[in-house]
């Protein structure tokens, strides 16, 4: 018999850079436990030139 895998393909996406006037979208995809609560994680965002907080889309 298979296992159900547990694992799930997420997207984390940058908040502060839809704030602000430019282009692009900071995007990292990663994976995750499906039982886990939703990720929020400091990711660096090339379009800022800074670290910003990226959140599970």
């Amino acid at each position: 018999m298979n296992k159900k895998k547990n694992r799930k393909n997420i997207i984390l996406e940058c908040n502060e850079q839809k704030k602000t006037k430019i282009k692009g979208i900071s995007r990292y995809y990663t994976t995750k436990n499906k039982k886990n609560k939703r990720i929020i994680l400091k990711k660096y965002n090339p379009f800022l030139r800074k670290r910003t907080i990226h959140k599970e889309i």
